[in-house]
Formats: structure tokens, C-alpha cells, sequence
């Protein structure tokens, strides 16, 4: 009788568990750390390379607090120094056992991001598996598709798209992008009501594929604003994130990079949107816009320098807290 009676009270421990979502500060890269009800760990991203180590000490902070022993799987959206440039220091605070990525770097000869990706081959030889759109990660409890890889988006709609999306009208193509950032891994993660949307720094070309004519992910609880928050309007395109249409946004930015005004511009036109949080106050030329204070992770000038970020505790009814690590101010929303 006490062994069934201490068995169902640990299941009803791990039941009651919510999804956690931490987005640390990585002084404008990315770096998200996912742990699931079961308790398995994904990180999308590892922030940037420093004499100091700087993020990744951060992001094992992270984990610590998270009470992780190891990061079950680290998915890199692309090779650029500020998203994997952390995965060699990392490696030694804490073992990964798989990495996911959208296979190798079409930059290995550019002297500004090869180098990290040589480095993050070194690390993750033999434990590397190659994402493709509409791949699902191996995560226990809740759904994780893969969005985008290696330039290439899902076929098929997922999470109820596929209506036309009335925003294309007259929208505003690019260019294809010949950098890593369109090739960035993206992934769509569901648990029950709540759908959380990253997609690395994929670019406004592929965020149309996504969009026109037809919206092929449908709507989303919340987004992880694409690019640092659009950095330069690389990304953001109007049709894509009016069609997805989050409730909340979450800008993981750094003082001056992204999170300029056209961004705001377009978050602020989201129908039904609730709420912006952002890791860093964005300052400089063109960055008149920033939410309440009490929903900023770190206050400039010079406000990075702490290290704060962001939380997300993810209930199964849907109901889900975002907690301000500086201030411990938290606001609690529903997924519609």
C-alpha cells in the first residue's frame, strides 16, 4: 500500500509539472531554453563566443536553476557566431547528449562564421542529426515539428493552416537571402492549447513562403520574434506575423540590435495581440519604442551587463506566467 501510494503521488508530481521556457541573455544572440513536463531539456541556441565564456555560463546558469543535469538535445538554427558560438564552452559546463541542425554551413569559408562552425563540428562529431521540415523531435508529452530547414519550409499546413491569408495582398517580397539565416532550423511547439513559434533568424523570404497565398502554420500562442526582433527587416514580414498572429511576443534583442521601430510597428498591428516582453531596452537610432519597464529583462545603457532574462511556466490547461527574472514581476495569460 505505501509503495502505490508513493508511486501515484510521484505521478501526479510529474503530471502536475508545467513546460518551462527560459530565454537568457545573450546580449542579442539566441539562446532558449525548453524543458519539457517529463523533464527533457531542449535548448535552441547557444548565444555568442567570449573570452570569458560569458554566455554560456549564463545559459548553464540556466539550466542549473532549471534543475538539469545535461541538455538532451541542443538544436542550432544556423552557424553564425552569436547562435552556436557557445556550444564549445557549454560542452564543458554541462554534456549534450544529441545536437540538431540543418546540416552543414554554407559559410565554412567566410572568416566572420566558419570558425564556429568548424568549433561546433569538433564538439558534436557523431551526435549530430540533420533536421528537415516536418521532422518531430523526439520530445515526450507535446509536439515539436520542424518548420524550416536548410531554406527549405514544412509541405503540408500544420496547426490548422492553410486558409488564405488576406494580409498578402500587396505585401512586399525580398530577395532570396545567401546567408546561414535562411537556412535557419525552426521549430513549432505544441502542448495542449499553447503553441510557442521559433524560428531562429529565418528570413523575410521564407517567412513568405510561410505566409502566401495561404497561411501554412495557422495561429500561435506565442512568438519568439524572429532575428533579435527583426534586426534591419531582414525579417518580420507583415504577411507572416500578422497571419500567425501570436498573443504574446518575445523580443530576446540586445541594447542596439534589433527591435527597431518598423518592428514595433508591425508587432503593434498583430490582431488580438495581449503582450511584448523584451530582454534588453532597445536604445540608439531607431529605437523610439520600448513596452513597460516592469516587462524589460535588462534596462540600458549598459543594462546587459546583469544577465537577466525571461521565463515562461506553461500550465496543461493552457494558462501560462511569464516572469521577469530582474524584478520577479509576472503577468499570467490563457491560450485561446
Amino acid at each position: 500500500m505505501k509503495k502505490f501510494i508513493l508511486v501515484g503521488l510521484l505521478a501526479c508530481g510529474l503530471q502536475a509539472r508545467n513546460l518551462d521556457i527560459y530565454w537568457v541573455d545573450v546580449e542579442g544572440g539566441g539562446a532558449t531554453l525548453i524543458v519539457t513536463p517529463e523533464g527533457q531539456s531542449l535548448l535552441v541556441d547557444t548565444g555568442n563566443p567570449a573570452p570569458d565564456d560569458r554566455d554560456a555560463k549564463r545559459i548553464f546558469q540556466a539550466a542549473q536553476k532549471a534543475g538539469l543535469k545535461k541538455i538532451d538535445y541542443l538544436m542550432i538554427t544556423h552557424f553564425h557566431g552569436d547562435h552556436v558560438g557557445g556550444v564549445p564552452a557549454l560542452a564543458k559546463l554541462i554534456p549534450i547528449e544529441h545536437f540538431l541542425d540543418h546540416g552543414d554551413s554554407i559559410e565554412a569559408q567566410d572568416p566572420r562564421s566558419g570558425s564556429a562552425w568548424a568549433a561546433y563540428k569538433t564538439v558534436a562529431a557523431g551526435k549530430r542529426t540533420t533536421l528537415k521540415p516536418g521532422d518531430k523531435l523526439p520530445l515526450k508529452g507535446l509536439d515539436a515539428t520542424v518548420i524550416s530547414s536548410n531554406g527549405q519550409i514544412i509541405g503540408a499546413p500544420v496547426n490548422g493552416g492553410g486558409a488564405a491569408n488576406p494580409n498578402c495582398a500587396g505585401a512586399v517580397q525580398h530577395p532570396a537571402d545567401q546567408t546561414e539565416n535562411q537556412r535557419s532550423a525552426g521549430v513549432l511547439l505544441t502542448y495542449g492549447k499553447f503553441k510557442f513559434l521559433d524560428l531562429g533568424d529565418l528570413t523575410w523570404d521564407i517567412e513568405m513562403q510561410l505566409a502566401c497565398p495561404a497561411n501554412k502554420l495557422g495561429t500561435v500562442t506565442l512568438f519568439q520574434a524572429t532575428h533579435h526582433g527583426f534586426v534591419n527587416d531582414f525579417s518580420g514580414a507583415p504577411a507572416f506575423v500578422l497571419g500567425v498572429k501570436p498573443q504574446v511576443v518575445v523580443v530576446n534583442n540586445g541594447e542596439t540590435k534589433g527591435w527597431q521601430n518598423s518592428a514595433w510597428e508591425t508587432v503593434a498591428k498583430i490582431p488580438g495581440l495581449e503582450d511584448v516582453w523584451q530582454v534588453h531596452q532597445a536604445r540608439g537610432p531607431m529605437h523610439d519604442h520600448n513596452v513597460k519597464v516592469e516587462q524589460i529583462a535588462n534596462l540600458g545603457p549598459g543594462g546587459g551587463d546583469a544577465g537577466h532574462g525571461l521565463m515562461a511556466s506553461v500550465g496543461g490547461d493552457g494558462k501560462f506566467t511569464i516572469i521577469n527574472d530582474r524584478t520577479g514581476f509576472r503577468k499570467t495569460y490563457a491560450a485561446r
